[in-house]
C-alpha cells in the first residue's frame, strides 16, 4: 500500500467488531476507517470510539466507494476529522495523513484527552 511505502506501519481490520477489538488494544496514531464495514460500520466504530478515553485525540480519516448526498456531513458528526473517497488518490493519501497527524502534535492535549487520561499510541 502507498502508505508502508512512506514509512507507516498498518494495521487491518476485515469487519467492524474486529476494527473496534485492534483500535482498542493498540492505540494507533491514526485510524483510516472504511465506512463499509460488515457487522459494524464504520460510522458506528466511529462513535464508540469517540466515548473511549484515550480516543478523543486520534485522527480518524473516513473512507468510502459509495458517496451520497450527506455521506461526509454524517462521517463527521460520527466523529470522523475528515472525508475521503474511493478510489484513492494515491499522491494524496500520504499528504491528508501527514497533515492529520502533524495537526494531532500540535493538539494541546496530545498526551491524553479530555479526562487527562495519558494516550499509550504516542
Amino acid at each position: 500500500m502507498t502508505l508502508r511505502g512512506k514509512g507507516y506501519s498498518l494495521l487491518q481490520t476485515t469487519d467492524g467488531e474486529e476494527a473496534l477489538t485492534v483500535a482498542m488494544a493498540e492505540r494507533p496514531d491514526l485510524i483510516i476507517m472504511d465506512i463499509q464495514l460488515p457487522k459494524l460500520d464504520g460510522l458506528e466504530v466511529t462513535r464508540r470510539l469517540r466515548v473511549t478515553p484515550g480516543f478523543s485525540q486520534i485522527p480518524i480519516i473516513a473512507l468510502t466507494a459509495y458517496a451520497m448526498k450527506g455521506d461526509r456531513e454524517k462521517a463527521i458528526a460520527a466523529g470522523c476529522d475528515t472525508y475521503v473517497l474511493k478510489p484513492i488518490n494515491t499522491r494524496q493519501l500520504p499528504v491528508v495523513v501527514a497533515e492529520m497527524l502533524e495537526r494531532r502534535r500540535d493538539s494541546p492535549s496530545i498526551n491524553g484527552d479530555a479526562s487527562g487520561e495519558e494516550n499509550p499510541g504516542n
